[in-house]
């Protein structure tokens, strides 16, 4: 095991989580700024009027991308298990 694999190892982790954590956060953004832009033209600057469709947002994306986030986590950890036996050389 050498610096690279390591390096290697964790690009490969970083990138995973973020490919993971891009359609909630995209999703989560949009609805905000959707909800920003009402609020701005009809002055309605209630703050919490923004946290129930992004909490329903939320919720509708994990449960449409939950089982492709699960399958990406588990190549990822097959991935690692597959490659387990070139770190103990």
């Amino acid at each position: 095991m050498n610096d690279g694999f390591v390096i290697q190892v964790g690009r490969e982790a970083l990138w995973t989580a973020l490919l993971l954590a891009a359609p909630v956060l995209g999703l989560s953004l949009a609805v905000g700024l959707i909800v920003s832009i009402l609020q701005a033209t009809t002055q309605v600057n209630e703050q919490t009027l923004t946290f129930i469709p992004k909490i329903l947002v939320v919720l509708v994306a994990v449960v449409l991308f939950g089982p492709w986030m699960l399958s990406t986590m588990l190549d990822f950890t097959r991935h690692l298990y597959d490659r387990l036996p070139t770190l103990l050389r």
